[in-house]
């Protein structure tokens, strides 16, 4: 495939990216429902915590469902449950605006978004033919980026009707990202996309992909995951903690830190796409780990604003190509097994659960310190990976 058949086909795949960040809409949207349906925050709670859920659950099955049906077919299977989830809640006078309701479609948002990030990886790299994979894969979380930034400003000018809202107040959002997501849908269908011939014989089971995971880089990979979706995680909700602890802040002041790691974040996605072009990508990773190594330092040890600042900026540099590039190793050292590989890759996003589990245990005995330690591990075990990765 010539670069600039490349270029065009990737136009349809990126904006898969942006429907692959409407998932972080449950953020926002999990708050304005607590307040409609005067919901605790346990039961509110509930809307986000399903998304890990089912990516322990379906990331597997998709990638054998990749060998049967495709790649780009499972693609479009999970942009159609992506829109049907976006009806729901937008179908308030056919349902009413009931919690019920609400757990269906975002447990269908988290669905979609499972079969989605399991399929819609290894599409790129049909796409691109094997060549910069992991900076095309960069590129494409730097796109998700922009749609999970522009959730909770679309719901908040929504609600605050600062834009025509159509009756929708904060929903809608839901009523924009519907129209993204049929565009997708439909831009991707028309798009001719040459796939690699199914494999003849034996269909891989879930037994033979989860065997897959001993195989010393897959494995190594999925762990490295897993850490990277962790420290995300952490990061995102020790932060403003941190700021409180140390600094005095109220919670309002302290929620900024949050917004910091995700601009740098975004721009170590869409810079670093141009740096795993020009640098190997061991040298890159070692680079981006450093970074994180600084910042758990920062955060361990940091008393002053700036200190907490700069910790905190470094961490959202650092940890934003750690996925694009343990998810590339893990493919390229299986070809032929790219499906599977995917499926798994995605479980490791459950990671998401586990290091904020020990991270509250650890703060609770000796304070956010304690937190910042546990994704220090992380850290660590992220050094040790550097070798696994092609130099």
């Amino acid at each position: 495939m010539s670069n600039q058949n490349k270029s065009i086909y990737l136009i349809p795949v990126m904006l898969c990216f942006f429907c692959m960040g409407f998932v972080d809409l449950v953020g926002i949207a999990s708050n304005y429902v607590k307040a409609d349906l005067a919901l605790s925050d346990s039961v509110a709670n509930v809307l986000p915590s399903l998304v890990f859920f089912w990516f322990l659950i379906f990331s597997v099955p998709t990638g054998m469902l990749m060998n049967k049906i495709g790649r780009k077919k499972t693609v479009l299977l999970s942009l159609v449950v992506t829109v049907v989830s976006l009806i729901l809640p937008l179908s308030g006078e056919l349902f009413g605006e009931s919690f019920g309701i609400m757990l269906v479609a975002f447990s269908l948002l988290g669905i979609g978004n499972a079969l989605m990030q399991t399929s819609l990886n290894p599409l790129v790299s049909t796409v691109m033919g094997g060549g910069n994979l992991a900076a095309t894969l960069t590129f494409g979380q730097f796109i998700k980026a922009l749609s999970s930034f522009s959730a909770p400003y679309l719901a908040m000018w929504g609600a605050t009707m600062a834009i025509p809202e159509f009756g929708l107040s904060w929903r809608v959002l839901f009523a924009i990202f519907f129209v993204v997501g049929v565009l997708s849908t439909l831009l991707l269908f028309l798009t001719p996309i040459d796939e690699p011939a199914m494999g003849e014989g034996k269909v891989s089971s879930f037994a033979d992909c989860i065997k897959l995971l001993g195989t010393p880089i897959v494995l190594l990979s999925f762990l490295g995951i897993m850490c990277h979706v962790g420290i995300d995680v952490g990061t995102n909700t020790t932060a403003p903690k941190i700021l409180m602890e140390r600094l005095g802040m109220t919670l309002n002041e302290a929620a900024f830190a949050t917004s910091l790691y995700f601009i740098f974040r975004t721009i170590g996605c869409l810079t670093g796409s141009f740096f795993l072009r020009i640098l190997k990508m061991r040298t890159f990773l070692f680079i981006s780990v450093l970074m994180m190594a600084l910042s758990a330092f920062g955060m361990l040890v940091g008393d002053e604003q700036w200190e907490l600042y700069v910790a905190i900026a470094l961490m959202g540099y650092g940890n934003s190509n750690v996925f694009s590039m343990c998810f590339a190793t893990a493919l390229e050292s299986m070809p032929e097994k790219q499906n599977e590989v995917s499926g798994l890759m995605i479980m490791g996003l459950f990671g998401g659960t586990i290091f904020p589990l020990f991270m509250g245990l650890a703060s609770d005995a000796i304070g956010q310190a304690g937190a910042v330690l546990v994704m220090a591990v992380g850290v660590v075990y992220l050094f040790s990976y550097i070798p696994q990765v092609k130099k």
